[in-house]
């Protein structure tokens, strides 16, 4: 059951301990306790494997010991949050991903090594699997808001910038990975360009849920889980997104209400997207958890 009111850290501190991996427990602890990022470093690294990617379940729709985009792509993601992404280990991640790209120099979302291993069904494995924004776009725009350059990214760039060019009509996990492209490419006005427009498209095709109280209303994306919407802050994680501009104050603070409002008894946030396995979705509520509370402090929300 949800609570309301402003969201208690406390709570979400013993949820983490509880259930948590260590990576996440670590990360929290880097996040909100004052913790050092070696230890999470530390932690991470468990998830490497010789290729310079990342597998294990560090994204824990794919299991496995397959080095996969979707892993590495959340190894990222982690080195960012603690200010390590740069050096050889971002290098050799780099020569990863370029070893595992497609003819156009970008990421599937899920190579055929995966065959064999469970993975979500709402994640297909095929052998000949297509570049996609959603698995390339995010890559992209980290590493360039991270300042690495590396010769990858010149064809992965201009990968995500055709197909940011060419969406006429998506989905929210599309737009997310869209949005994370462009609040990291350098080119900052083709980027508020593409942004504005894709916000339009966001508002006319009702991508985002702008009133919480009438969700019902709001459609849900073809095989997305029932009630899986999308707010405005799942695209605009941070005050200073291109997102942001897509949503008036009321409608950006009422989507912050009800995300304060979603924790639940037991200190963590739900998952709304499909659940297929019990392993899965335990590991994937402590990082809904963590990402809910990075966003209420990002917007200066108070953390009882």
């Amino acid at each position: 059951m949800a609570g309301t009111g402003a969201p208690s850290l406390a709570r979400a501190e013993h949820f983490v301990w509880l259930t948590a991996r260590v990576l996440e427990q670590r990360r929290f602890a880097h996040r909100f306790l004052d913790g050092g990022p070696e230890p999470v470093e530390t932690a991470l690294a468990a998830y490497r494997n010789e290729d310079g990617g990342y597998a294990h379940a560090l994204e824990p729709d794919l299991r496995g010991p397959v080095s996969q985009p979707l892993h590495t792509a959340h190894a990222l993601v982690v080195l960012d949050s603690i200010g390590r992404c740069e050096g050889p280990r971002v290098e050799q991640i780099c020569r990863y991903l370029s070893d595992v790209s497609t003819k156009e120099g970008a990421l599937p979302s899920l190579l055929p090594s995966q065959r064999g291993y469970p993975a979500a069904p709402f994640v297909p494995v095929v052998d000949d699997p297509p570049a996609e924004l959603l698995a390339t776009g995010p890559v992209v725009g980290l590493l360039h808001r991270n300042e690495v350059w590396h010769a990858w990214l010149f064809r992965a760039t201009d990968f995500c910038w055709s197909a940011v060019d060419a969406l006429k009509q998506s989905h929210p996990y599309e737009v997310e990975a869209a949005v994370a492209f462009l609040d990291g490419v350098p080119d900052r006005a083709r980027a508020e360009r593409a942004a504005d427009r894709l916000g339009r498209l966001v508002r006319d095709h009702g991508l985002a849920v702008l009133d919480p109280s009438r969700r019902a209303e709001y459609p849900v994306a073809p095989g997305y889980a029932p009630g899986e919407h999308h707010f405005p802050y799942d695209y605009a994680r941070t005050p200073g997104s291109l997102a942001r501009r897509w949503f008036t104050d009321e409608e950006l603070e009422r989507s912050l209400d009800h995300l304060a409002a979603e924790q639940e008894e037991d200190g963590g946030w739900p998952v709304n997207w499909r659940q297929w396995a019990p392993g899965p979705a335990l590991e994937a509520r402590p990082l809904v958890t963590l990402r809910a509370l990075e966003t209420l402090r990002a917007y200066g929300r108070p953390l009882g």
